[in-house]
């Protein structure tokens, strides 16, 4: 009697405490979203300057190659990982990698940026998955203590994290030129103050994660609802893992997903590695390439916020990626064409309205993605989360390592027709899911 009445007690408890709940999901949305900007106002940056800092035997642009091999390769496992942790942990878990690889640059050499970039491999695997699960299930809980939309609430969720989240390329971008301003990029005192700066920006956006609070995915919720312990259930995880991806190879859906997700890595790795150095720096110089890139930063937000108040289903997201995928052709078709503008405040917006409309690209894809998967994948949002960051790092990962070995017409060439296959296989995937009566899309 005594352990029933214990029971009763605590279920009254928890209870009460999931009552509270709705009052603190956008909370906690507020909580994640500032805090991922902190975090990667400072990473962002720091991958930024890679090729400019660390240019000795390519040191800078080897790490983040081999940064996003470890990346893919952790992705694999990533799933499982979070599961295990649960998202709050591996969020908290995951922000360390970012923080010691930024301390890294303070004493840039093969001894530190390697090992710093392959832990980070690690935890850039599991935050992300981690913010993919976590954003979600918020949001499912939200809309359904409040009887909402399931669709436009993901949307809308996705959409203040991915604009949040955006702005680090504007913020971390102007504390860079604030701090290396008068040409000191290659001024041992100037570096080291503004990491110095960075780490003490990301030691608080890793407190902040501190603050949210933990969060069950469909899964813990099944086992709990059916009596099993999670603990032995967790035992059998790895074949478990096993039979999620084989069935996320297997499944249509996802292979028609893939080529999207593989083209988001594309195209932000583009940005990153040949606009910057191609287009950008030719055009309006080195001291231009903070201020495109905090275009590309402000559109970035802007696009992600509007692209999420505007998602309600698969039919709202169809137009918005189709939008997006217009607006990267025309900078790609520019581009290859060699279309340019003299030099000047003509040149100088020319530049930064192309960086505009890749911004706009990729808020679009960012958000879209996000609520794609979540609304597809509704049973294992783990495995659909740890499949896109598999591929959209695998992506990042094979860019830096060729790059330098194509001309950029070349890589042009490959982007426009990568976006125009990628497009055919996502408007595919809508009309499948679409003529499927039993599917769910948040309609």
């Amino acid at each position: 009697m005594e352990t029933t009445k214990c029971v009763i007690i605590s279920s009254n408890k928890e209870s009460q405490l999931e009552l509270q709940l709705p009052k603190n999901h956008t909370r906690d949305v507020h909580i994640l979203s500032l805090a991922f900007l902190l975090i990667f106002l400072a990473y962002g940056a720091a991958q930024n300057l890679q090729s400019t800092l660390n240019t000795e035997e390519n040191l800078g642009t080897t790490s983040l190659g081999i940064l996003y091999l470890s990346f893919t390769f952790f992705s694999v496992f990533a799933s499982l990982v979070v599961r295990i942790l649960g998202s709050k942990n591996a969020l908290i878990i995951g922000t360390s990698g970012y923080w010691f690889y930024v301390a890294a640059n303070l004493k840039p050499s093969w001894y530190t940026l390697v090992p710093a970039s392959l832990y980070l491999g690690f935890c850039a695997s599991i935050i992300w998955v981690g913010q993919g699960t976590y954003l979600t299930s918020t949001a499912r809980s939200y809309a359904a203590d409040n009887n909402l939309h399931e669709g436009a609430i993901i949307g809308d969720f996705n959409g203040e994290f991915w604009a949040l989240f955006a702005l680090h390329q504007v913020i971390g971008n102007l504390i860079t030129f604030a701090l290396l301003r008068n040409n000191q990029v290659g001024s041992i005192k100037g570096t080291t103050l503004l990491f110095v700066v960075f780490l003490s920006v990301m030691t608080f956006g890793a407190i902040l994660m501190c603050f949210l609070r933990k969060r069950s995915s469909n899964k813990t919720r099944e086992y709990k609802n059916l009596g099993t312990d999670i603990d032995a259930s967790e035992s059998s995880s790895l074949k478990s893992l096993c039979r999620s991806l084989k069935s996320s190879f297997s499944d249509a859906n996802m292979l028609l997903i893939i080529p999207l997700i593989a083209y988001s890595g594309l195209q932000a790795a583009f940005v990153w590695a040949e606009f910057t150095k191609y287009v950008v720096t030719p055009a309006i110089g080195v001291s231009g390439v903070g201020i495109a890139m905090a275009a590309y930063g402000a559109f970035d937000g802007i696009c992600s916020l509007t692209a999420g108040r505007l998602t309600s289903g698969l039919k709202s997201i169809t137009l918005i990626v189709s939008v997006g995928a217009f607006g990267q052709a025309i900078v790609l078709i520019l581009l290859l064409l060699d279309f340019s503008i003299a030099k000047g405040l003509l040149g100088t917006s020319y530049i930064i309205f192309m960086a505009a409309l890749l911004g706009v690209g990729d808020g679009i894809l960012a958000t879209q993605l996000s609520v794609l998967l979540a609304i597809l994948f509704k049973h294992d949002t783990e495995g659909a989360f740890a499949q896109l960051k598999i591929w959209q790092s695998a992506t990042i990962a094979m860019v830096f390592f060729l790059a330098p070995h194509i001309s950029f017409q070349t890589f042009v060439v490959i982007m426009l027709v990568s976006l125009c296959l990628t497009l055919c296989s996502f408007l595919w995937l809508t009309i499948k899911v679409g003529k499927t009566p039993s599917s769910s899309t948040g309609e």
